[in-house]
Order: structure tokens, then sequence, then C-alpha cells
């Protein structure tokens, strides 16, 4: 096999492992509760089961679940962010009390596209 060949298999199998990665993930998640405009236009509204996310096209929808209580909930991407280091997803304050993360602020979460 050539050099070149051998290079272009392993971009694609690259392509493939983070396509994945986009899919399912863990991380930090934060809970923020605006009333100003997201990144896809529309009105933020705490009391709706949305969430940012650096770059997931807006629309998708992803069950979150609570590592420290195994709580879940399918949120809808409608903003960017979070703009912190190690976090991967800003939950509206309703996403955050639906799986039981609301006083702590903050915790670890693992998503998967669901839709």
């Amino acid at each position: 096999m050539s050099v070149v060949a051998a290079t272009t298999i392993l971009s694609l199998c690259a392509g493939f492992t983070s396509q994945a990665n986009a899919s399912a993930s863990c991380g930090g998640a934060s809970w923020y509760a605006l009333h100003s405009k997201t990144a896809s236009g529309e009105r933020m509204n705490p009391t709706r089961l949305t969430a940012a996310h650096k770059h997931l096209r807006f629309g998708t929808r992803l069950r979150v679940t609570n590592q420290r209580n195994g709580k879940s909930v399918v949120v809808r991407i409608n903003d960017r962010g979070p703009f912190v280091s190690g976090r991967v997803l800003d939950l509206s304050k309703a996403a955050a009390s639906t799986i039981g993360m609301v006083a702590a602020g903050h915790t670890k979460v693992c998503y998967e596209v669901v839709g």
C-alpha cells in the first residue's frame, strides 16, 4: 500500500471517530436562566428543556444523564456554549432541575444524540 493510500485511510477513520464522539460524550455541565436571544435566534426560555453545545446542529435532541444520580432528560440544542473549560453543555434551568443539579450549579453528565 502506498503512503498516500494509507494516509487517506487513516484520515477517513479519524473522521468517523470524531463523528462518533460528537454523538455521545461526557463532561461537565452547568445551567443558565437568561431571557436573552440564543445563538439560534430564539429567545431563551428557562422553563423549556433546551441546552447549549459548542458545535452540534441547532434542533439536535440529546438525552443528558446526571452521572451522580442517574436521572436523565431529553433536551433540544438551541444555543452555543459553554465557554468554560471542561464543560460540554449548558442546560436550561428546567433541564437542570429535571436531573437534580440546580442546587449544585454544575455536575458531570453524559449525553447521547437521540434525534
